[in-house]
C-alpha cells in the first residue's frame, strides 16, 4: 500500500486541481504495484536503456554530433570541426565536457578503436536516460502513487519517440531528464495536502544546470519558478537565499569553463537570447506556421498515447503540470523555427497523465473499481484480471508504437551513419587519404565518428549577413555538376574518397567518370523523402588511383 502523511489527517484534503493524490490501484499484485526499490528501478531502466542505445543506428538531426561530440573530440584529441555557433558564443562548453570526460578516459585506456568511439556516447546518454527514467517514476509515485508511477514508467518505455530520440547525444536530451529529476524536488509541483518530504534547494540547482545547458529551458523554470514563488509562505527567503545564490553559483561557474575554453569572456545565455528570440537567426534554417506544435509536432511525438494523455489530464485535474505543457507548447509556437525535439522536456510529464489514465482503466476494470479516492485503499487481491479495455489498449500502445521504434532507429536515415563508420574502419586501416562530401552540410557525422587526422571536406551553411544569399549547400543543390567541376579546378590532389546521395550521384556520374573515381559501397538510407528529394542510398566513391 502507497502510506502518506497527510496534514490534515482524517480530512478530504484539497487534491483536486493540484493534482489530487488519488490511489489508483496501489496493490502489490497488479500490473501497477510498486515494482522494487529505486535501486532495482534503476537498473532494470539502464539495462532497457544500453539494449535502446545499441539499437539507434540512424541519423536524426545534425546537432547530436556537431554540437556536442565533435566539440568534445576536438577538446580531448586536437581535431575536430567547430561549427559558426561555437564562433558566436552561442553555445555553451558545459555539456560537450561531459563527452570530453568520456573520450579521455577512452584515450588513456587505449579503447579509442573505431566500434566504441561510435557507440560509447550513446551508451553514455543511456546512463543518463536511465536516470531520468527512474526520476519519472519517483515523480509519478510523489504525484498519485505506485501504480501511477509504474503505469508511467511503462508508457515512457513504451513510446516511440523516448526510445528513438532520448538516448542521443543531445543536450535536449539532458535537459530532459534534469526536467524530471528537477520537478521532483520542487514543492509547488505537489500535492499540498500530502506531507513529502523534498529539498528545493536540489530543484533549484538541477533547474539552475538545465538553464546553463540549454538556455531555452528557462521557458519550463520561469513557469515553476513563478508558482512556487506564489504559494510559498516565504517569498524572501526563497529569492534572497536560495534563488539569487544558487543561479550565481552556477551561472559563474559556467562563465568560467566558457572562459577557459573560448580565451574570453562569453556570456552564452545572452548571445543564445540575441539570436534566436531576438533576431530570430534560426529561421534560417525553416520555419513552421504557430499551430505546428499542437497540430503535429507533439501530437507526432505522443503518438498513439495521445488520447490517454488527455483523458490523464482531464480526470487527474493536474492544472499545474497540464498548463505546464501547454505554457511550453505555446511559448515555443511563438518562434518561427521548430523541431521535435525542442518540446522533448514536457514528453515525459504527457506520459505521466497517460500512464494515469492506464492506472484508472485498471481500477475501473477490477470489483474495487470505487476505491478510486483520496480515503481508501485498493485491497491487496492474489490476482488482478485486467478488464478488456485496458487489455486491447496496452497491446494496443505496443503494437503501434514498438514497430515505428524500430523502423525509426534501426532504418530511417541510416545510411549516412553506415557510410561514416565505414570510412572509420577503412581510415583506421590506412585506406583513407582525405573525403569530399558532396551532399547537404551536416548530412553526416564528422571527425568524432571518423576519429583519423585527415583532410575532410563539407559544403558550408554558416548563415549568410545577406539575406537570400546562398551558402555552399544550397548552391550544390541548385547546380550540382557546376558546383562540382569548379570545386575540382581547384584541386591539387582531388580526395580519395567522395561520399553524396543517390539523388545527386545520377547528375554526377559523368563528373566522376571524368576524374577517376568508381562506386565502391552504396548504403540504404530511407524509404522515403524527409525534406528534400528522396535521399534513398549513400554512395561512397573512391579515386582510382589513391592507392596501389
Amino acid at each position: 500500500m502507497d502510506i502518506r502523511k497527510r496534514k490534515n489527517a482524517g480530512g478530504d484534503g484539497d487534491g483536486g486541481a493540484d493534482g489530487a493524490s488519488v490511489n489508483v490501484g496501489d496493490e502489490p499484485d497488479s500490473f501497477g504495484g510498486r515494482i522494487g526499490s529505486p535501486r532495482r528501478i534503476f537498473l532494470f531502466c539502464l539495462a532497457f536503456r544500453v539494449v535502446n542505445a545499441l539499437l539507434i543506428q540512424t541519423y536524426f538531426n545534425p546537432d547530436e554530433h556537431w554540437q556536442s561530440l565533435e566539440v568534445a573530440h576536438r577538446t580531448i584529441f586536437g581535431y575536430g570541426y567547430m561549427t559558426w555557433e561555437w564562433k558566436r558564443g552561442i553555445r555553451s562548453y558545459l555539456h560537450p565536457m561531459l563527452f570530453a570526460f568520456l573520450y579521455k578516459l577512452l584515450q588513456v585506456t587505449g579503447l579509442d578503436t573505431p566500434y566504441i568511439m561510435i557507440k560509447a556516447p550513446r551508451l553514455m546518454q543511456s546512463i543518463f536516460s536511465a536516470i531520468g527514467d527512474l526520476y519519472l517514476y519517483k515523480l509519478s509515485d510523489a504525484l498519485y502513487g505506485g501504480n501511477v508511477a509504474t503505469w508511467s514508467l511503462f508508457c515512457q518505455m513504451a513510446n516511440w519517440f523516448i526510445f528513438f530520440c532520448l538516448n542521443r547525444t543531445f543536450s535536449n536530451c539532458l535537459e530532459t531528464v534534469l526536467t524530471i529529476m528537477g520537478l521532483y524536488y520542487w514543492p509547488c509541483i505537489r500535492d499540498s495536502s500530502i506531507d513529502y518530504p523534498v529539498n528545493r534547494k536540489w530543484g533549484l540547482v538541477i533547474a539552475a544546470l538545465a538553464c546553463a545547458i540549454r538556455p531555452t529551458s528557462a521557458v519550463i523554470w520561469l513557469y515553476v519558478g513563478m508558482l512556487e514563488l506564489f504559494l510559498t509562505p516565504n517569498k524572501v527567503k526563497f529569492i534572497i537565499l536560495e534563488v539569487i545564490p544558487i543561479g550565481s553559483l552556477v551561472l559563474g561557474f559556467t562563465c568560467l569553463l566558457d572562459r577557459l575554453m573560448y580565451g574570453s569572456w562569453v556570456i552564452v545565455p545572452l548571445n543564445f537570447l540575441k539570436f534566436n528570440f531576438l533576431s530570430s537567426g534560426g529561421d534560417y534554417y525553416g520555419t513552421h506556421p504557430w499551430h505546428w506544435y499542437f497540430t503535429q509536432g507533439f501530437l507526432v511525438m505522443l503518438f498513439t498515447f495521445t488520447p490517454f494523455s488527455i483523458a490523464g489530464i482531464i480526470k487527474s485535474k493536474n492544472q499545474k503540470l497540464s498548463a505546464l505543457i501547454l505554457w511550453v507548447l505555446a511559448i515555443y509556437s511563438i518562434l518561427g523555427h521548430k523541431e521535435f525535439r525542442f518540446v522533448l522536456p514536457v514528453l515525459p510529464i504527457a506520459l505521466i497523465f497517460s500512464g494515469y489514465a492506464f492506472a484508472q482503466m485498471e481500477v475501473s476494470g477490477s470489483s474495487s473499481s470505487s476505491s478510486v479516492t483520496k480515503k481508501k485503499q485498493v485491497p491487496r487481491q492474489n490476482h488482478t484480471k485486467w478488464s478488456p479495455k485496458l487489455r486491447l489498449s496496452f497491446f494496443f500502445l505496443l503494437a503501434t508504437n514498438i514497430p515505428m521504434a524500430l523502423y525509426m532507429s534501426l532504418f530511417h536515415q541510416r545510411g549516412t551513419e553506415d557510410a561514416m563508420n565505414y570510412l572509420s574502419d577503412e581510415a583506421y586501416k590506412g585506406r583513407v587519404k582525405s573525403i569530399l562530401f558532396l551532399m547537404p552540410c551536416h548530412s553526416t557525422p564528422y571527425y568524432s565518428t571518423l576519429h583519423r587526422n585527415i583532410p575532410m571536406q563539407f559544403l558550408d551553411c554558416t548563415p549568410s549577413a545577406e539575406k537570400g544569399e546562398l551558402d555552399e549547400s544550397d548552391q550544390f543543390l541548385v547546380n550540382p555538376l557546376g558546383f562540382a567541376s569548379e570545386l575540382a579546378r581547384n584541386w591539387s590532389e582531388p580526395p580519395s574518397h567522395i561520399v553524396l546521395f543517390a539523388s545527386e550521384e545520377t547528375k554526377l556520374r559523368d563528373f566522376m567518370i571524368q576524374h577517376s573515381f568508381k562506386e565502391v559501397r552504396r548504403f540504404f538510407h530511407a524509404h522515403f523523402k524527409v525534406d528534400r528529394d528522396l535521399q534513398s542510398s549513400v554512395v561512397v566513391y573512391v579515386v582510382n588511383h589513391a592507392f596501389p
